[in-house]
């Protein structure tokens, strides 16, 4: 950045400035942090965040600075995208895939573009932090967006391992939530308040403005300013331009008798004044940008050529308004600019914002910078922006076009758009349909489910077009399904289904809408007929996608997942660089993800479950992203590899998860604590997972029932864990993988009915041709409940084959303890010591203990083959996925681009290289390469 800072603006200030100094230095040798600046407008933020930004580019580090604007809160993210230099990139691969994000030329159809657009500024960031060390820098942060600290608190916790210094500069008021979670996330030192200048300081300051003594009329003036050092400043300049003050011999400033402004804003508007007309002009206009702001852009909105400005902004820098910026001007603070635009009424203002907004527009400027000006001019006097018909109708014409990216970049501001061009635009035509469907997907966005059905059904009513016709039927299913009225939708769908004028294209869509939400009433035989309905008229790729779909999940309800994967490859096909289906192709990548581990497959389901979320992250949908990550989770702790599990499923925050996930992912993590002899940790993703689950009512989340039933086995308490498991069996679907665990907790209460009717259930899943785990269970079900030690050893070969440890180490205790009781020490020993070499090498010591104890009183003891778990510090500690990302780490590679190179995600990634901090008891990435240079043996990061 370039923005010179005056010497004598920092007078007073040298203590804090040294320490954000000294911390720059730190960031430049790979300890990076986040520091929040406070203070009262004009106290001196702005300038210590430039003067920090200047001292990080003398010693070598990038540095970016951005702002929060209080006119574009509404808009996501737009703080770091002109921190960042998104929108001004051309050349740069990663900034130009973040513009395509955001313009939804890469988005999945139900992408969140905001969450979407902030993983890929983190990524940026990591990338950033990779070529050199980075100062990020944001100016009130108090004006900023929800997203923007969102974004800004997630760099926080990993500028702790970056060479990566952000500050951040807030006032006190207003006071908002997450600006206070921000201000609680910053280490106790990193937290500088600004307080009003020294007595001495503001002598200083003053002598420095004057070029000598200030007298005593001059410091009684500049007694008013409270030590704000902008007051004093534009104190004194207003004094010089009236010819208010004289140096006297003796070298003492004197002041004459002239009007002296008396507020911060009167002093600003006193060196506005001095400006000649045309230039107060090109600044007002540009106060309508920001506070940077590009030429080229205040050249459209005043509709002239550059070549016509640069008189008037000489003469605005020359005058202390305005100074350059990195690729623009700036004005020389925010609260000049501030000054500027309340100069200007209300209705003037709307008016300039509706021009600029049209301006912007037909020179094709990006949604979000029209948006930007747009929204203001919706709160003036002059209001009608979106409701003008004729010539005027412009902002209609242009939000026709730009409403699919700008609901899913902006949701809410999308919402409030369509309202106003609904009500105005001329009914029956084209554009008004348009508007009627974009609004009632907005509503849905949001979040607004009821507003969004009564848009979708009134529409209904006047939309003719017969693909608008089926995308309104598609929104009501969604909205009559989140309400649990699905029944409604099929009503209405068979209404239409009966008009005659239907097309075969919309017939066979709405037939397939008709399939989806049989589905959701749990019809799943009559949705697979339906289904099959709609894919024999095989009118377009849409219709038989969704089709294939919904045969698939049939199909995996049923366990018949053999016959589920050709339908899978030819929907995967089928779906293949259609935009309209892209977030279809991430829920059936998933699902082909999940039946191939369901079939024993673990290569190819890890290979799967990896590829959809790259997908995912790169279309931004979070939903899909997170589903990915929890099958990712799941098929991890089936495989055995509990480490990559627990940092998968903790990766993404519950509040970007549906409730299903969120279960899920707890009941994976929980299980995984209490196999490890680590209740607390269990009993924390029990309890996180506790209202989501309410909110699922009684559907059953299989890990996480077991994970309960876990819970209360350790309070030694069978008969209640068993009546968890047995509650939950009452469902006939998603419940298979807690048969084994049934009959087991049966078998040592003596409730043999239940015993008798699990294993039931696991033989009929568990035939000749069903997936190597089904037949273990259907034979670990049957030892148990027959007391049969060889069945038992059959069903671990049968684990083994599936490559699923934790089951097998069961299978084989069950066995040990069966040999046991029959007096065959010999099989009893084999067993006992096959179980603990399993459970050890799974870090299960809750299972190592109680196997031992166990056995003791049979006088079986561990061989000498068994290994306890790995070391938990220093680099012995690392796991196999840890000693990898701490090889790249030291190789120099971001975290986006070791999670390329690993098929990760790169939250996953952060994640490991914490836990290799903590475990090496480190601080930095850099520290990481240090240590590994100066542990050349080691061979874990060679």
């Amino acid at each position: 950045m370039s923005n010179p800072v005056r010497g004598c603006a920092l007078i007073g200030r040298g203590d804090e400035l040294s320490r954000l100094v000294g911390w720059v230095d730190a960031a430049a040798a790979g300890r990076g942090r986040a520091v929040l600046v406070e203070g009262e407008p004009g106290i001196g933020k702005s300038t210590l965040l430039r003067a920090a930004c200047a001292a990080a580019e003398r010693r070598g580090c990038q540095a970016f600075w951005g702002a929060g604007d209080e006119l574009g809160q509404a808009l996501p993210l737009l703080p770091l995208l002109e921190c960042l230099r998104i929108h001004r990139s051309t050349v740069d691969g990663e900034r130009t895939e973040i513009i395509r994000l955001l313009r939804g030329e890469l988005a999945a159809d139900s992408a969140d573009l905001t969450a979407a657009a902030g993983e890929r500024l983190v990524g940026l960031v990591d990338d950033l932090c990779a070529a050199a060390p980075t100062v990020l820098a944001i100016d009130d942060l108090q004006w900023a967006d929800p997203a923007t600290l969102a974004v800004w608190g997630r760099l926080t916790r990993s500028a702790r391992q970056l060479p990566l210094l952000l500050i951040g500069a807030t006032r006190p008021v207003p006071r908002r939530d997450d600006v206070a979670a921000l201000r609680r996330s910053v280490e106790a030192d990193g937290l500088l308040r600004l307080g009003p200048l020294s007595e001495q300081a503001v002598r200083r300051l003053l002598t420095e403005l004057t070029g000598g003594t200030p007298g005593d009329g001059l410091r009684r003036l500049a007694d008013g300013a409270a030590g704000n050092p902008l007051y004093l400043t534009e104190l004194v300049d207003a004094l010089a331009r009236g010819n208010g003050v004289a140096v006297a011999d003796s070298g003492v400033v004197e002041v004459a008798e002239v009007p002296v402004p008396d507020s911060l804003p009167a002093a600003i508007a006193d060196r506005l004044g001095f400006l000649t007309p045309s230039t107060r002009d090109a600044v007002r206009a540009a106060a309508l940008l920001g506070v940077e702001f590009s030429v080229a852009d205040l050249a459209i909105v005043l509709r002239r050529r550059i070549a016509d400005l640069v008189a008037a902004l000489d003469e605005a820098c020359a005058a202390g308004v305005l100074t350059e910026a990195t690729d623009g001007l700036a004005f020389r603070h925010p609260l000049i600019r501030a000054a500027l635009y309340g100069q200007l009424p209300a209705a003037v203002r709307a008016a300039w914002h509706r021009d600029a907004a049209r301006a912007l527009a037909e020179a094709g400027a990006s949604v979000d910078r029209v948006a930007r000006q747009l929204l203001p001019a919706l709160d003036g006097p002059d209001a009608d922006a979106l409701t003008a018909r004729g010539e005027h109708g412009w902002a209609l014409r242009w939000l026709v076009d730009a409403a699919p990216v700008l609901a899913a970049q902006a949701p809410k501001v999308a919402v409030e758009f369509l309202r106003r061009a609904v009500a105005s635009a001329p009914a029956g035509s084209e554009g008004r349909e348009v508007l009627l469907c974009r609004l009632a997907d907005a509503l849905y966005r949001v979040g607004e489910h009821d507003a969004a059905e009564r848009v979708a059904a009134d529409a209904l009513g006047q939309v003719a077009e017969l693909d608008r016709v089926v995308d309104l039927h598609c929104t009501l299913m969604q909205c009559r399904a989140m309400a649990g009225r699905a029944r409604e939708s099929l009503v209405a769908l068979d209404k239409e289904l009966a008009r005659e004028n239907l097309t075969a294209r919309a017939r066979a869509r709405l037939t397939v809408l008709a399939a989806r939400t049989h589905w959701h009433l749990g019809e799943v035989a009559r949705a697979g007929e339906v289904a099959t309905a709609a894919l024999a008229e095989d009118t377009d790729r849409w219709t038989t996608a969704w089709a294939l779909h919904v045969l698939t999940i049939v199909a995996m309800v049923r366990g018949e997942m053999p016959a589920a994967l050709p339908m899978f490859e030819r929907a995967l096909a089928v779906s293949q660089d259609d935009p309209a289906l892209t977030d279809l192709r991430l829920l059936l990548q998933i699902n082909h993800a999940v039946t191939l581990g369901e079939l024993d497959r673990p290569a190819e389901a890890l290979t799967a479950a990896r590829q959809v979320r790259r997908s995912a992250e790169r279309t931004g949908s979070v939903v899909r992203l997170a589903q990915a990550q929890s099958a990712l989770g799941q098929l991890l702790l089936d495989t055995g590899r509990w480490d990559d599990a627990i940092a998968e499923v903790d990766v993404l925050a519950d509040e970007s998860k549906d409730p299903t996930v969120a279960c899920c992912d707890h009941g994976v993590a929980a299980l995984i604590c209490f196999h490890r002899g680590e209740p607390a940790d269990a009993r924390r993703h029990l309890a996180a997972a506790a209202p989501y689950a309410e909110q699922l009512g009684g559907r059953v989340i299989g890990q996480l029932a077991v994970a309960r039933s876990a819970d209360l086995e350790h309070e030694g308490t069978p008969v209640e864990a068993l009546a968890v498991l047995r509650a939950a069996l009452r469902n006939r679907t998603g419940v298979e993988d807690l048969l084994a665990d049934a009959v087991r907790l049966a078998v040592l209460v003596g409730d043999r009915a239940t015993a008798r009717a699990a294993t039931r259930r696991a033989e009929a899943l568990g035939g000749a041709a069903a997936a190597p785990h089904r037949r273990a269970a259907s034979r670990y079900c049957r030892g148990l409940l027959d007391d049969d030690p060889a069945t038992l050893l059959l069903a671990a070969d049968a684990y083994r084959e599936a490559g699923r440890p934790l089951p097998r180490a069961a299978a084989l205790e069950a066995a040990a303890v069966g040999f046991a009781d029959a007096g065959d020490r010999g099989s009893a020993r084999a067993a006992f010591t096959g179980a603990l070499d399993l459970f050890a090498s799974l870090g299960a010591a809750w299972d190592v203990s109680r196997l031992q104890a166990r056995f003791r009183g049979y006088g079986i003891r561990r061989g000498p083959r068994v290994k306890h778990r790995q070391a938990r510090s220093g680099w012995e500690s690392l796991t196999p996925t840890e000693a990898t990302v701490a090889g790249l780490v030291v190789l120099g590679l971001s975290n986006p681009q070791i999670a390329a190179r690993l098929y990760l995600s790169p939250r996953t990634v952060a994640t490991h290289v914490s836990h290799v901090l903590a475990k090496l008891g480190l601080h930095s990435r850099i520290d990481i390469a240090r240590e590994a240079t100066a542990r050349p043996g080691t061979g874990r990061v060679s």
